[in-house]
């Protein structure tokens, strides 16, 4: 009987030190489960909406800009990003009110366009975060980002002035608007600063998502004698490029100017000259990482050359001579200074 109880309670203890590690060990699981949570949840719970204006996500411009901004997002914090595609401005609202009431923490509109959207979906929803590129809404829960893009601009103009052979440089733009009108009227302000005698011919498409309209611009324009052409017509862009890429193999020499991100990347060096370059990329990064930080709040940012928003790309140097470049920062430190106003209209 002492026997059998003095081998009862041997594996009465050997269950109970069982049971204890058994414990001990969901509850380390459990702990270590919850800090995972706790340090990627303010990150992998937050979504962040993006709606396109017709130019779509892969217009080679700002709109893919943006994009690309929210994918490095997403793949650095682990914030789910998603993009919906306007094929029209009838797209716009309802594409808005899709990330709205799902429940989407931010929800970025990309472009000017989408202005009068942005502005009556957040009247309406109050309690929920947008966010828009180029223009400004005046709403207590949008964050409205606007560039310097006439004072990008005349940098560019300057690269044009100085390496024109013809005395003749084209713009092509997309919509005729006052955004537009900033490049056209800072790109004509920088040649005139160093080339008073170059002509500056300006061709509009009416739209950013044309790239035929674009490239029949292009050709117009080079065929009056023009050597170089800057272009702020998104999509419409392309049909600059591809023009310009088509007269290459023929043997003529002509360049473009890219716009919003280093155009060289897609089209190459033997065409791109230079790209005036918006950070619509870093301008996204910023405002959605207040989001994920918890710190958002509407208003509006102006970013020029003073905040490093816009400048020539960094691949600059493989067409432009060091002297024009090192012209170029003299007018860009002007600029910043006060020296120099660069008209915008």
């Amino acid at each position: 009987m002492k026997k059998m109880f003095s081998m009862s309670l041997v594996m009465l203890l050997a269950i109970s030190v069982i049971l204890a590690g058994c414990g001990n060990k969901n509850q380390g699981a459990s702990n270590a489960s919850g800090g995972d949570t706790g340090g990627s949840a303010k990150t992998s719970n937050v979504q962040i909406g993006m709606v396109t204006d017709v130019g779509g996500v892969n217009d080679k411009s700002f709109n893919q800009s943006a994009w690309e901004a929210l994918q490095a997002i997403e793949k650095e914090t682990g914030t789910k990003a998603k993009y919906l595609q306007s094929k029209s401005d009838q797209d716009y609202i309802p594409n808005l009110n899709q990330f709205v009431k799902g429940g989407f923490n931010l929800t970025w509109g990309i472009g000017f366009n989408l202005a009068n959207a942005i502005g009556q979906v957040a009247k309406d929803n109050p309690d929920k975060n947008l966010a828009i590129i180029d223009s400004v809404v005046d709403a207590p829960n949008v964050k409205s980002v606007v560039f310097a893009e006439n004072e990008g601009s005349f940098l560019v103009g300057v690269v044009a002035g100085k390496l024109t052979k013809t005395n003749k440089i084209g713009f092509v733009g997309g919509q005729d608007s006052p955004l537009i009108k900033r490049f056209e009227k800072g790109f004509e302000a920088g040649i005139k600063a160093v080339n008073p005698n170059a002509k500056l011919e300006v061709n509009y498409t009416g739209a950013f998502d044309k790239p035929d309209l674009g490239k029949a611009a292009a050709a117009t324009i080079y065929n009056s004698g023009a050597d170089i052409i800057f272009h702020a017509a998104g999509g419409s862009g392309t049909g600059v490029f591809n023009e310009a890429l088509a007269r290459k193999q023929q043997g003529q020499q002509v360049w473009v100017i890219g716009v919003d991100k280093d155009q060289s990347l897609e089209f190459g060096d033997d065409v791109t000259l230079t790209s005036m370059v918006k950070r619509v990329d870093e301008a996204v990064k910023r405002v959605s990482q207040e989001v994920i930080d918890g710190k958002f709040k509407g208003g509006i940012e102006t970013l020029a050359l003073k905040d490093n928003g816009i400048g020539l790309a960094d691949t600059s140097s493989k067409n432009v001579p060091k002297d024009v470049l090192d012209l170029v920062e003299q007018y860009k430190q002007k600029i910043i200074k006060g020296e120099i106003t660069v008209p915008s209209k």
